[in-house]
């Protein structure tokens, strides 16, 4: 029996989103003294060159002419927007609360994105999935360390998660008129140009080790091109609401990678908000099976 449509998307998101978890992971392999703007360009650059090349390969791109550059130029700034903002907002106000405000208010915007752009009501099993999420992400964020909180950082951080929404609902209606692969190699590429100038005036001397250039690859090939093929079709044929909600599964990915791989010690707070994340994600995956009716005149 082949999985539904909205089935096999939901799996093409959550499969993305672990990709996007292990980048936590990817930086902290890397050596010493490496630049984050630097690695989200760079992260840009390799995943749009692998998509592009993918896109040739397959003969899609088609005639410069049929493309909508407007929206594909706006879909490229959002998600130059959301590695600049992201980055800058953790650098401000700290890893925890820059990802739990980033992350935590991306579902809710792009469940008002969805719903006044695309007349999609996210619904009750939306809501119930994205509160736990985003609650299981505010306890896992703040699970030890302490808190930092800067107005500019917030803010950014903000930016970023309407940012990552915006590209979501752009790229939806993309998908309805070309390719996933095509759509994907010239967002991706259009982006990199676009955030390709913090690369000027950068050290880049730590991208001489081989670890370094394993972590670029890593990062472009895997959390890049490969998610962003993934995410593309996900998103086809689930709502805009449920696939931002569905992307929440990246920070429980990443705790959980930081446990098996770092060697990182988590509080059971963190725990728990990793068990809220994953009952979040459940609610929104999981359906209920048809209830079997019985015509009355069978009864008795």
């Amino acid at each position: 029996m082949t999985a539904s449509p909205a089935r096999s998307g939901t799996l093409f998101v959550l499969l993305a989103a672990a990709l996007w978890g292990t980048t936590g992971t990817a930086q902290a392999l890397a050596p010493a003294g490496f630049d984050p703007k630097v690695i989200g360009a760079l992260r840009l650059l390799v995943g749009g060159i692998a998509l592009l090349g993918l896109a040739l390969y397959r003969k899609e791109l088609g005639h410069f002419r049929d493309w909508r550059w407007r929206t594909i130029l706006l879909a490229a700034a959002f998600t130059a927007s959301y590695q600049l903002c992201f980055f800058a907002a953790v650098a401000k106000t700290g890893v925890a609360v820059g990802t739990i405000v980033g992350i935590g208010s991306s579902p809710i915007a792009g469940g008002l994105l969805g719903l006044i752009f695309r007349g999609e009501k996210p619904g009750r099993r939306w809501l119930l999935a994205t509160v736990l999420a985003i609650i299981g992400c505010i306890l896992l964020g703040l699970s030890g360390g302490e808190v930092t909180v800067d107005p500019l950082g917030i803010l950014l951080a903000l930016g970023a998660g309407l940012a990552y929404a915006a590209y979501a609902l752009v790229i939806k209606g993309l998908l309805e008129k070309h390719s996933p692969n095509t759509v994907m190699a010239l967002v991706v590429c259009a982006g990199a140009v676009m955030i390709s100038p913090v690369l000027v005036n950068c050290d880049l001397n730590w991208l001489l080790q081989p670890r370094s250039i394993g972590v670029v690859l890593h990062l472009g090939l895997a959390t890049m091109a490969l998610s962003y093929w993934l995410f593309a079709r996900g998103l086809f044929r689930v709502p805009v609401a449920t696939a931002v909600t569905l992307s929440l599964a990246e920070p429980m990915t990443a705790a959980t990678l930081g446990i098996l791989v770092l060697g990182e010690q988590l509080d059971a707070q963190a725990f728990v908000g990793i068990a809220l994340i994953f009952s979040g994600l459940a609610v929104l995956t999981l359906r209920r099976r048809p209830t079997l009716k019985i015509p009355l005149e069978n009864v008795g």
